[in-house]
Formats: structure tokens, C-alpha cells, sequence
């Protein structure tokens, strides 16, 4: 049986033993059947009634309170009409409602040896156990988890540090396409400044040299006229 299932079962019998307890029972006894034994239920709830109308009254008195506080149903009910033994089959656990003759005559506590007895303050401090083992399992169980979510936290300062001081791989491609990009126009635009250069210092001499010969033809014009006057 799982460990919930177990919890919720120990509670509906603790509530039927405790309105047993309520309608005057006696001799309550909680038999924890052994499963290699019993393949019908766990439980057995045994009672005694002086009378087969409190027989009854006790019987009621456990199927409102199941049915009130847990919204459970019995899957069947027999012998309550005759009341001296009356059977309720709650499936994980069988509530026997006995008159003193007929539990002696039929002897469930003898036919079931194998079986451990528990009272009602051994099956409350179990329950309790159980409530105070389950409180503690999501205590336990948070602190890793904020150990993990520390770890992330720190992870992901660590990357963003790295990437602010480092450019992504989108990034250092993007800057080595523009730089790629912008050394042949700087190179063509130093190439074609040296080619204007030339061609103005081409011209230039150029123009020195038609300039230079009118000159000195001017000159030897003048020399022969001087020469011819005298």
C-alpha cells in the first residue's frame, strides 16, 4: 500500500473507531491483517454492542461520520436488520460490530494470529508520524533546488560579463565584414588620388616645357634685330 493511500485509510479508521468509542462500544480492538494472508482488506475494526439496537446506533454513527467528514461510502452493509452481528466493508478495512455471544462464538481475534493489534492511541501516533514525515519531505527537498537556481543565477551573470566584454560571434563577423569592406575603397581612393597627382605633375610639365621654347625663340628674335640695326 503506498504511503498516502495508508495515511488516508488509517484516518477513516480512526474515525470509526471513534465514533464506536462515542456510541459506548467496548472492547475495541484494530486488527492490522497480514497481506500474504488477506487479500480482501488490511483492516479489521472489531467492537462489541450490548444490545443489538446499539449495535445499530453504532453503525450509524460511523457511516455519517465517514460519509460527512471523508465523503466515504460503505460498499455494502449486512446483518444490520438482525443486529447481532453487523459488517461493514469499507474495501481497505471491515468494521465488525459484534453482540458479546456472537463474537465469542465466531472468534475473528483467534482465526487471524498472523495479525498485529493495534489500539487507537498506537494507530493516532501513527498517523501522526505520518503527517509530520510528509511536512518534512518538501523542506528537504526546496534546498537543492535553490542550491540549482543559485548556481543558475550565477552562471548567467558570469555570460552576460563575458559578453559584454568579449562581441558575440554575430558581432566580430559583422565587424570583420565592414572592415573588409572598407579597406579596397580606401585603397582605391589612395590609388586614384596618386594617379590624379601624376597626371596634374605630367601637365604641369607639360605646360613648362611649350612655354620654355616661345621664350627662347623670342629672345634670338630680339638678338638678330639688335644685331642688324648696328
Amino acid at each position: 500500500m503506498a504511503s498516502n493511500k495508508k495515511q488516508q485509510v488509517q484516518q477513516l479508521l480512526a474515525a470509526a473507531a471513534a465514533a464506536c468509542e462515542d456510541k459506548k462500544a467496548e472492547d475495541i480492538r484494530i486488527l492490522a491483517l497480514d497481506p500474504s494472508e488477506s487479500g480482501l482488506t488490511d483492516y479489521f475494526l472489531i467492537c462489541t454492542g450490548m444490545s443489538d439496537r446499539q449495535n445499530v446506533a453504532i453503525t450509524d454513527e460511523i457511516e455519517i461520520r465517514l460519509k460527512r467528514d471523508f465523503g466515504t461510502y460503505p460498499n455494502s452493509v449486512e446483518g444490520r436488520r438482525q443486529g447481532e452481528w453487523v459488517l461493514m466493508d469499507y474495501v481497505d478495512f471491515i468494521v465488525h460490530v459484534f453482540s458479546a455471544e456472537k463474537r465469542a462464538f465466531y472468534g475473528l481475534e483467534r482465526l487471524r494470529k498472523s495479525a498485529t493489534v493495534l489500539s487507537i492511541a498506537e494507530l493516532n501516533a501513527e498517523i501522526k508520524a505520518a503527517i509530520a514525515a510528509t511536512r518534512k519531505k518538501p523542506a528537504s527537498s526546496t534546498k537543492p533546488g535553490t542550491k540549482v537556481k543559485a548556481a543558475a543565477t550565477k552562471k548567467t551573470v558570469a555570460l552576460k560579463k563575458v559578453s559584454a566584454t568579449k562581441p558575440t560571434p554575430v558581432a566580430a563577423k559583422k565587424i570583420a565584414s565592414s572592415k573588409a569592406a572598407a579597406t579596397p575603397a580606401s585603397s582605391k581612393k589612395i590609388v586614384t588620388v596618386k594617379k590624379s597627382s601624376a597626371k596634374t605633375a605630367a601637365r604641369t610639365a607639360k605646360a613648362a616645357v611649350k612655354k620654355s621654347p616661345s621664350k627662347a625663340t623670342g629672345t634670338k628674335k630680339t638678338a638678330a634685330k639688335k644685331a642688324a640695326k648696328k
